[in-house]
């Protein structure tokens, strides 16, 4: 790595501390930020905390990723969070789920709650129709628009 190199990258101590508290607000063990020119990776348990420019191996791998849940984003029922936190299927440890895929919800529903910063955010359904498919895990983390169910 030259000295150019080294003196265009500086360290943003903000954004890492940022990106700390967000790791204990949500319950995630790691969590990456990546823009244009940076990219920064704040990880649990191993104190590892990464700040790079974008390598070419995730630019790489991104294509196979959006391929592999291109068919639930692209589903007219898809079902997105609304939100960055962690998705529970049921009300609380060991109550059974709001609901299992192949059944009728009601608009309106709970299917999910989404906890982010400590609240528990209700999912809804956004109208009437089969629950065809759950396309996440209870105690699961979930990103912003990714997709959590499809109502035909």
């Amino acid at each position: 790595m030259s000295n150019d190199t080294t003196k265009n990258t500086s360290i943003d101590s903000e954004a890492i501390r940022q990106l700390a508290c967000l790791l204990d607000e949500t319950g995630l063990n790691e969590i990456e930020y990546e823009s244009e020119s940076v990219r920064i990776r704040v990880a649990k348990g191993g104190g590892m905390v990464s700040y790079a420019a974008p390598a070419a191996a995730p630019v790489a791998a991104a294509p196979a990723a959006v391929a592999a849940s291109a068919p639930a984003a692209d589903h007219p029922g898809t079902l997105k969070a609304p939100m960055v936190g962690m998705a529970y299927l049921s009300p609380e440890p060991g109550a059974a789920v709001f609901v299992t895929a192949g059944q009728m919800v009601s608009e309106g529903q709970t299917l999910m709650l989404i906890e982010a910063m400590k609240t528990f955010n209700p999912v809804r359904a956004p109208r009437s129709g089969k629950l065809t498919a759950l396309l996440v895990a209870d105690a699961q983390p979930v990103e912003f628009g990714q997709p959590l169910a499809i109502i035909e």
